[in-house]
């Protein structure tokens, strides 16, 4: 048999994050993939990404979206841009006969999220998330326990993730403090923990409630004697010594796709995190039942000391419970590091990884991992890639790959917390968008 054709992909949107896919394209998968176009506002981090693959594709403005697909004959779009841009390129790369994936989150509101389900019903072609924590061989050990019955029926959840003042302050410097870009770290970060649960408990939300504040980043930082009066880092002499600061010039790689194309767009990668402006939380509590019956408790931290996170399952027959400590301090020197996207390799600090079930009558019994890796979330990104890339990968008794309603349902979680914020009460998740309707 000839071997088969190499699906054509574009990107939208080349930013750090978008370096793992181009990669991917270019490298591991390169003889079932090719990268045929890359399109973005701004023209010099297409270039960036051209000249550090050593590839020549095509660069478009992304005004000139459409037209690219069509005479790139583009097979699969990956779209890596702002936010809330999501819906609008995942809609047109349908329309015009494309598959697409998508970074999470798939879009930052409830109509963005409408107009992806409708396209996607009515072209008929395929929308992936890239939910990569599903692909943790940590998170997979949950999957696997939850679905074997060993702790029973889920009753509960409870949930508490740590970002610390290295990772969690770099939403703090970039279009992310801006609730209308991102939707805030309820959508953006925690959509992925929300996913999670979705996903290992086979379940859907139905209500929430939340309770959050920015209590540290922002004008607090006055308040906590941590301010220092610059809007952004790169010349600013009162950035000196600040161990919130990214220095973009430090870094070749932040600085070829941020500092140096700074010139087209205005865009600042390093503003000051305590500079006014901001409009998202970095302290959020999240109270939510699902159609199943289940509750979680939530909570989200964007200014700890260690980072890492900490899940318990109640169930009828017991309880499990995974804490992972990705470093246990940050140290002063690596303060404002920030290498590609933040939180994809671990830490130099200390950490640790427990899995741990709590059977009725027994002791507990610790659960060993293997296939972990210090790269990509765990080893995670390498895993999705190859599932999200190569065709005609077996079936997947996990059900790790994530279509549009997983996006959806991890989408209306984050919605609907940051909707009982503005209002003070609990939201029903059908009154935002009734998936079964759409459906």
């Amino acid at each position: 048999m000839p071997p088969s054709p190499r699906r054509r992909y574009a990107l939208v949107g080349a930013g750090a994050r978008a370096g793992m896919f181009l990669r991917a394209i270019t490298g591991d998968h390169a003889d079932v993939a090719e990268l045929v176009a890359m399109a973005d506002t701004n023209p010099a981090r297409p270039a960036a990404h051209n000249k550090r693959l050593g590839t020549s594709v095509p660069v478009y403005d992304a005004a000139d979206f459409t037209e690219m697909l069509k005479r790139e004959r583009v097979d699969v779009v990956l779209v890596a841009t702002v936010d809330r841009y999501h819906d609008h390129y995942v809609v047109a790369a349908l329309e015009a006969g494309c598959d697409a994936i998508t970074e999470k989150p798939m879009t930052v509101d409830a109509a963005g999220c409408r107009r992806i389900l409708d396209a996607q019903r009515r072209t008929g072609r395929d929308v992936r998330v890239t939910f990569n924590y599903r692909y943790n061989p940590l998170h997979e050990a949950v999957k696997r326990v939850i679905a074997s019955g060993e702790i029973g029926e889920i009753g509960s959840v409870h949930f508490e993730w740590l970002l610390d003042v290295r990772h969690g302050a770099d939403y703090f410097r970039r279009w992310h403090r801006d609730k209308a870009s991102s939707g805030g770290l309820l959508v953006h970060k925690a959509g992925h923990h929300f996913d999670l649960v979705n996903w290992w408990l086979d379940d859907s939300p139905a209500q929430v409630f939340a309770a959050g504040r920015l209590f540290f980043y922002g004008d607090q930082g006055r308040r906590h004697g941590y301010a220092r009066d610059y809007e952004r880092a790169h010349g600013a002499a009162d950035a000196e010594g600040d161990p919130f600061a990214l220095r973009l010039a430090d870094e070749p790689a932040m600085k070829e796709l941020y500092l140096d194309a700074e010139g087209h767009d205005g865009y600042h990668r390093d503003r000051n995190v305590f500079a006014p402006g901001v409009t998202i939380e970095d302290d959020m509590a999240v109270l939510v039942r699902y159609a199943g019956g289940a509750s979680m408790s939530y909570h989200l931290t964007a200014y700890a000391p260690w980072e890492g996170y900490r899940i318990m399952f109640n169930g009828s027959r017991g309880r499990l419970e995974l804490e992972v400590v990705e470093s246990d301090h940050v140290a002063p020197s690596a303060a404002a590091g920030v290498k590609g996207e933040p939180g994809a390799e671990s830490t130099a600090e200390q950490g640790f990884k427990r899995l741990l079930v709590r059977p009725f009558w027994a002791p507990p019994r610790e659960i060993a991992v293997d296939g972990l890796s210090r790269h990509g979330h765990g080893g995670a990104d390498v895993r999705m890639l190859a599932d999200l890339i190569r065709p005609g990968a077996p079936a997947d008794p996990l059900g790790r790959t994530a279509n549009a309603v997983d996006g959806a349902r991890a989408l209306l979680t984050g919605l609907a917390a940051n909707e009982s914020l503005a209002q003070g009460q609990a939201i029903r998740v059908q009154d935002l968008l009734d998936l079964e309707e759409i459906r």
